[in-house]
């Protein structure tokens, strides 16, 4: 068993399955190869050895990253989504498919969901009230200075767009983010979606203060996903921790899973309890 302490992990995708908790991540052999895996957890404290859910074959596009793995069920499939990188190519989100959250995951649909020429990342599913899929992700701030927060409606069977990308909001428009390095070099990182009582849409989003890594929530009083998107003031989590998701742990109780501190080697999967008032706001218990 390896403990949660041990086990450095960015990005900590959680799902829960029959009272077993599995922990998505990315892993890299001796020869810098990557894959996907999975850890397995009845308590968050104590993992097992991690099983592989997706390795790539030779004539996979990707070659690095392989960026934070969400392991979504849609339709009875279980889908993951993920962020790649090759030479001669921008990073982008890519689907897997498989028949079991366990895998084996393969290349679903389209090569990459994201548009060739821009460098992106951090893709995640979102189903709208009227069944829609779309995939929220980030157009990096290495590209455009003031990082960007996008949405594009998939095709039903997720196996590319459906559509044109649409701009939800630029990461400037927080009022405590810091400047990485120039002026206005703002970061949107790992969008996670969910409606809340009021029927606002909710999205827990990551970016940097003065505190370092922390985890903003914007809002949609329509519910639409298209907006307008409004920040909260305060941060949601300011203690140089994010890349946030939201899981119901086996006893009921919602939790906020993400990394901290943001400094490598140090990384650690924290999963913090968490209440969520009417309307959408999270608050560490």
């Amino acid at each position: 068993m390896i403990r949660r302490e041990e086990l450095r992990v960015r990005d900590p995708f959680i799902y829960v399955k029959d009272g077993t908790y599995y922990l998505y991540a990315n892993h890299f052999d001796e020869n810098k190869k990557g894959s996907f895996v999975a850890y397995v957890s009845r308590d968050l404290e104590n993992w097992e050895k991690p099983v592989t859910v997706f390795d790539p074959g030779e004539d996979f596009w990707g070659k690095r990253d392989f960026f934070a793995p969400e392991m979504h069920e849609y339709k009875g499939r279980f889908y993951i989504f993920a962020s790649f990188m090759a030479d001669g190519r921008r990073r982008a989100t890519s689907i897997l498919k498989a028949d079991s959250h366990l895998g084996p995951f393969v290349p679903w649909g389209d090569e990459q969901i994201t548009p060739m020429e821009w460098t992106s990342l951090d893709g995640t599913l979102y189903v709208d009230e009227d069944g829609r899929p779309w995939m929220v992700f980030c157009h990096e701030w290495t590209q455009v200075g003031d990082g960007e927060m996008w949405a594009v409606e998939l095709k039903d069977d997720l196996s590319g767009a459906a559509g044109e990308p649409r701009l939800l909001f630029r990461a400037g428009e927080v009022k405590w983010v810091k400047s990485l390095k120039d002026e206005r070099n703002f970061v949107t990182d790992a969008p996670w979606l969910y409606r809340s009582q009021n029927g606002y849409l909710n999205m827990l989003w990551s970016t940097f203060g003065d505190f370092g890594y922390g985890v903003v929530r914007a809002y949609s009083p329509t519910g639409s996903i298209l907006g307008p998107w409004i920040m909260q003031e305060e941060p949601v989590y300011d203690k140089d921790g994010g890349h946030c998701m939201l899981f119901t742990d086996v006893n009921g109780q919602l939790r906020m899973s993400l990394h901290g501190p943001n400094r490598p080697p140090k990384e650690r999967g924290i999963y913090l309890k968490v209440a969520m008032a009417q309307n959408g706001a999270v608050t560490v218990l």
